[in-house]
């Protein structure tokens, strides 16, 4: 476990002694600071409309949760973090490919399990503070408004699984080249089909359209956006997770196979 952390802080350092971890950051805190903004004002605006109709009376409240977390969540969050997460996981095997680093890192003492695990927890750990930045945004809510804290855990839950799915696969995908732009693109390339599969259940209902609405990670965000926790879509996350690594244990397997 020391190793495995012991790369992990390597990771870590290594993405804030580049660019790459404070172009990230202040990207991501500018797109959700602007989002959040706006659909806050929205919610304001309509709030203050409904009480001019007469208090709202006979019609359903305003759930904060429902209209700005989950909006901000499922309908933004998840879009932009398909562009970011490749920028996070284009350099974890592609640098040290280019850099001639692999074949120290693959013949040194550690074991394939220790660097794959070491690498995804330091990717894992500034993802993570993109997560924290976001919940201080909503945490403003908190001062203003009234909205349900329960269903939030689930929300941090199904964010965290969602970006840790696509973690596993950028970093499986960055193995296959040394250069990271390719990765990054490809990884683009990957996020953006599995985000997209359940648009064939809109017209399809064939078992092949099932399956690929199943294979989509917004079909299975769906519930922890709601903040409802349920077992398929914590399995589906974690399978996805396990599959990435399995297969980026495989690729390593390669490497060390031609570095040998």
């Amino acid at each position: 476990m020391r190793n495995t952390l012991a790369i992990a802080g390597r990771e870590l350092r290594a993405y804030f002694h580049s660019p790459i971890a404070y172009l990230i950051i202040a990207a991501y805190s500018v797109v959700c600071g602007f989002f959040f903004y706006n659909i806050t004002a929205e919610y304001v605006v309509e709030s203050f409309r409904m009480q001019s109709m007469g208090g709202g009376m006979g019609m359903p409240s305003m759930s904060i949760n429902e209209i700005i977390i989950r909006s901000l969540f499922e309908g933004v969050l998840t879009v932009v973090l398909l562009f970011l997460i490749p920028l996070i996981t284009m350099r974890l095997y592609a640098e040290e490919k280019r850099s001639g680093t692999i074949e120290l890192l693959l013949t040194s003492p550690l074991t394939d399990f220790q660097i794959i695990m070491g690498k995804f927890l330091g990717a894992f750990a500034l993802y993570a503070i993109l997560i924290v930045i976001t919940f201080l945004y909503v945490g403003i809510l908190f001062i203003y408004g009234n909205p349900a804290a329960k269903p939030l855990l689930a929300v941090a839950l199904g964010i965290l699984l969602f970006g840790a799915a696509l973690l596993a696969l950028g970093m499986w995908i960055s193995t296959f080249t040394k250069n990271q732009i390719i990765a990054g693109g490809v990884s683009f390339g990957v996020f953006l089909l599995l985000y997209v599969f359940n648009w064939v259940s809109a017209y399809s209902t064939s078992p092949m359209g099932r399956i690929l609405a199943y294979l989509s990670l917004t079909t299975h965000f769906d519930n922890f956006a709601k903040g409802v926790i349920e077992l398929k879509d914590l399995i589906y996350y974690l399978s996805v997770i396990a599959l990435g690594l399995f297969l980026t244990a495989r690729s390593v397997e390669a490497l060390k196979g031609r570095a040998s």
